[in-house]
């Protein structure tokens, strides 16, 4: 699968979806915010014609900055994989995105995996 770019944001913001053993890994560099949402959504979502996922990892090891953008688009996958009996995990956030997702709480109901393997294996 390819890279998913804002064209108005070039090397600020990417996102590649791509299966690995049956699970989707969305790997996202750069910045989550407002103008980016809807890609990072779409990118959790399934592809033109596939069923949705049920099985989700969020590579964010490669994440700058996110704001409440990016927890709402997180919250919503989690809760549409939750619904169809599936799991969206996050692997990898940096320190600053981790303390963001912690003062608000949403590692307690999505998991935080160190790395992209642990959250694989989890």
């Amino acid at each position: 699968m390819s890279d998913i770019q804002k064209e108005d944001r070039p090397g600020r913001f990417s996102v590649r979806p791509e299966v690995v053993d049956g699970v989707l890994v969305v790997t996202v560099h750069g910045e989550i915010d407002h103008d980016v949402k809807d890609t990072l959504s779409q990118a959790l979502t399934s592809e033109d014609g596939m069923p949705p996922p049920l099985r989700i990892v969020a590579d964010l090891s490669g994440v700058t900055f996110m704001d409440s953008s990016g927890i709402n688009v997180l919250i919503t996958a989690h809760r549409r994989v939750s619904q169809a009996q599936g799991w969206l995990r996050i692997a990898g956030a940096q320190e600053s995105v981790l303390r963001l997702l912690q003062m608000v709480g949403v590692d307690t109901f999505i998991p935080c995996h160190p790395t992209l393997e642990q959250a694989l294996n989890a």
